[in-house]
């Protein structure tokens, strides 16, 4: 049998993508052996997590810390351009975005895209929020909204999507330069791969 933490701990971390049962099992002897300190240290990492927030206007994760803000530090920050958004399906992407240091515009994560070309729920309400602020603060319409979806069939039919949903709400829509080969992901291209799909945006 085995012993109740590691039961526990099991269980939740089997939930985790990419890891199942006995994976997680493995996981807790190998955290086991790291030592009390380790242990502990880790477990405040985990504690962290939930002070993070989700930002109301771009819906990326962030760390409110002791001020409690409701936007992210990108959504905060005047420098960036409001009129320029590119809309992202996870924080990852976001991320390597951020790091072409090409890109200084806004943002929308939208979420994990269907396969079927449609939208979740809460995927049209963070979609609704963005129509709303693109209305109060830019009079109706961005200048350009970046529909940075992954190169493969299913990031097109996404993109076509979003399109259709954004047309009204921005002077032009443009999507990433296939400098990222066909089939690949945001998150796993090389800095200069995706900046250069920045600048040749299409």
């Amino acid at each position: 049998m085995l012993p109740e933490p590691i039961k526990i701990f099991s269980e939740i971390f089997s939930k985790l993508p990419s890891i199942g049962p006995r994976q997680a099992q493995r996981l807790a002897y190998q955290i086991i052996g790291l030592g009390k300190a380790r242990i502990k240290e880790l477990a405040d990492s985990i504690d962290a997590l939930s002070d993070v927030k989700t930002c109301q206007n771009c819906f990326s994760i962030h760390f409110s810390g002791p001020t409690n803000e409701n936007l992210c530090s990108i959504c905060r920050d005047p420098k960036r351009l409001k009129n320029i958004i590119a809309i992202v399906e996870k924080e990852t992407d976001l991320i390597s975005l951020e790091k072409t240091r090409k890109y200084n515009g806004k943002y929308l994560v939208i979420g994990d895209l269907q396969k079927t070309g449609s939208l979740e729920s809460e995927q049209k309400l963070r979609l609704g929020v963005l129509k709303k602020l693109i209305q109060k603060e830019l009079g109706g319409k961005a200048d350009e909204i970046i529909i940075a979806t992954n190169p493969n069939t299913y990031g097109d039919l996404n993109a076509s999507m979003l399109t259709n949903e954004l047309k009204d709400f921005t002077k032009k829509i443009t999507r990433l330069g296939r400098g990222i080969p066909t089939g690949g992901e945001i998150e796993f291209a090389d800095e200069e791969t995706l900046g250069s799909a920045l600048e040749r945006r299409i």
